[in-house]
């Protein structure tokens, strides 16, 4: 008989709430009450009209960890669904950074050279500095923030993973 998959995996997990208070502050005293980190938190109202917030969570587990997971997230009384985007099949994952690299002239060009290579925009530029903004996978994103490390980088403010399932089912 085969024996279950025992090793941890990374887990996107999308979970539907009511937008109300306290609501995070239940989700989050699960994930540490128990032990379970979070790699990424993003939470953004979807569904103004009913009140709906959507949380995407990433974390690791083996799947009997995620399955409780899971099964604890249901059982919270603001959760109105609960899916591991891993497990139920193709998903396209983003994330969002604003990266500031100070410099001047070579260093200064190659950050722009290598800002364009990565399809990086500038929001923000002075005569010693810039802002670039960045969407793409998380390997992209560290990517760029190394590249950029020898050329001045200053500062990395990072979004955490947005998911969604591909096709037309909803969450």
């Amino acid at each position: 008989m085969p024996q279950p998959e025992k090793r941890a995996r990374r887990h996107t997990i999308a979970v539907l709430v009511d937008n109300e208070a306290g609501v995070l502050a239940r989700v989050i005293g699960l994930f540490s009450g128990r032990g379970y980190n979070i790699e990424s938190l993003t939470v953004a109202e979807t569904d103004p009209s009913n009140y709906r917030s959507r949380i995407t969570i990433v974390t690791s587990g083996t799947p009997m960890v995620i399955e409780q997971i899971k099964a604890q997230l249901g059982r919270l009384v603001p959760v109105h669904k609960v899916r591991d985007l891993t497990t139920e099949g193709a998903l396209v994952e983003r994330e969002l950074a604003l990266i500031k690299v100070a410099g001047k002239g070579e260093p200064r060009v190659e950050s722009l050279r290598i800002a364009d290579i990565f399809r990086a925009r500038v929001v923000d530029s002075t005569n010693d500095s810039f802002v670039f903004e960045l969407t793409g996978s998380s390997e992209k994103l560290n990517a760029f923030v190394e590249l950029m490390k020898p050329l001045g980088l200053v500062d990395v403010s990072r979004t955490g993973i947005v998911a969604i399932s591909r096709g037309a089912d909803a969450l």
